[in-house]
């Protein structure tokens, strides 16, 4: 491309609704004030459609081509180009000026540049139209473990818009400004939640001997459940379970009756994510029972694997070596653990998942990171790229 002067020109613009977003952030899908802002922006833009409400607080502005011979719409293809809206349960401690207003809360995933680069590529694709077919901005709420994505889905989105082909992109702390990095295939994992309720028999901390001691027993739940990826799992095969949280007892001279534990699994197949929900099962109830305890598994499935489409992953790729050039696009990224409900739109149409280089940063989810406005122009030019790629007129 690599960088439009229009694009350019846009940038402080875009990195003023970004911190005015950032200074302004809300929860799972109690996004009302950043849904309005996106539609009235979406609106004031001349997209062809906006509507709200899909997947409760989920926003989708429509934007056609002109084909050369000025048909709106040209081809009828539709391709969907996506943006997460909210924020974390964090109290900010970046020391920005816009840094968050409300405590307890902070964009600490960079979801507000998401939003503000879509939106900025929005805005220019209202302006030139130069591509043949239709353009589906997808602003969605509650990628934070509340299924966003899904309900988004669910709703019909994809139908109601004649979506064909969908793409995502998220910031990425550690890689360099001015890269991007994807691969197909799998490239971020299922996530799912367990909690683990222990009852054993409480008592006097003087006489062990007559209670079953559920701290002794957690604890060797914990120790144990180790093994599932180190002995179990194919060396070969990716899967990570993490407990991270312990509750058990009040005093010190009491033996509790009962303890808790929760954490995570996280794994980059369908088959592994079935073994180790299985394998954990087997592993909390035996280890309880050789001490004497009872111990039940709650297991919730979150998100599945994103997987980007094997055919659509190259386009993705393209678009962005085209804006930062071949060399700094990595092709064959190693997948991340971490989770993504862009999934549920990947399920339901091809596409494919990308990750823009957002410098040496805080990492996500931590209560000094903020999102780098040097990199809007990227972003916005590599959706506009993609666009003009998928839909030539």
């Amino acid at each position: 491309m690599p960088i439009v002067n229009r694009i350019s020109a846009l940038h402080d613009e875009v990195t003023a609704w970004r911190r005015d977003l950032h200074e302004h952030p809300e929860l799972q899908f109690d996004v009302h004030r950043t849904a309005g802002i996106v539609a009235e922006k979406l609106r004031s833009f001349g997209c062809d459609e906006v509507v709200t409400g899909i997947g409760r607080t989920g926003v989708v502005g429509i934007i056609k081509g002109s084909n050369s011979s000025g048909k709106i719409g040209g081809s009828g293809k539709v391709i969907g180009l996506r943006a997460d809206m909210d924020a974390l349960p964090l109290t900010e401690m970046s020391g920005k000026p816009h840094a968050s207003k409300t405590p307890g809360k902070m964009h600490a995933c960079g979801h507000d540049g998401h939003t503000a680069m879509l939106l900025g590529a929005a805005k220019y694709l209202a302006e030139t139209r130069n591509f043949d077919g239709a353009v589906a901005v997808i602003f969605q709420p509650a990628e934070e473990g509340e299924k966003g994505g899904q309900a988004m889905v669910d709703d019909g989105m994809m139908e109601r818009f004649g979506i064909q082909e969908v793409y995502g992109m998220h910031n990425a702390p550690g890689l360099p400004v001015g890269a991007f990095a994807l691969r197909p295939g799998p490239l971020l994992a299922a996530v799912d939640n367990f909690r683990v309720d222990v009852e054993g028999k409480g008592g006097h901390a003087a006489k062990p001997h007559l209670s079953v001691d559920t701290i002794l027993v957690a604890a060797h739940i914990v120790t144990a459940v180790q093994s599932i990826v180190s002995r179990n799992v194919d060396p070969l095969e990716n899967a990570v379970v993490s407990i991270c949280a312990f509750n058990a007892g009040f005093a010190n001279n009491v033996i509790p009756q009962t303890a808790e534990l929760r954490g995570t699994v996280r794994t980059l197949s369908p088959e592994v994510r079935d073994f180790v929900e299985k394998r954990l099962k087997e592993v909390v109830e035996g280890t309880a029972a050789l001490f004497g305890a009872k111990a039940s598994l709650t297991y919730e499935r979150i998100v599945p694997v994103t997987v980007n489409n094997e055919a659509h992953t190259p386009f993705a790729a393209d678009a962005a070596a085209a804006v930062v050039g071949e060399t700094s696009v990595n092709r064959d990224a190693i997948p991340v653990m971490g989770g993504e409900d862009f999934s549920y739109m990947l399920n339901a149409r091809p596409g494919a998942f990308i990750f823009i280089g957002q410098g040496d940063t805080a990492n996500v989810h931590h209560p000094a990171y903020d999102f780098n406005d040097e990199i809007i122009p990227i972003g916005m030019s590599y959706w506009a790229k993609l666009v003009e790629t998928r839909l030539t007129a």
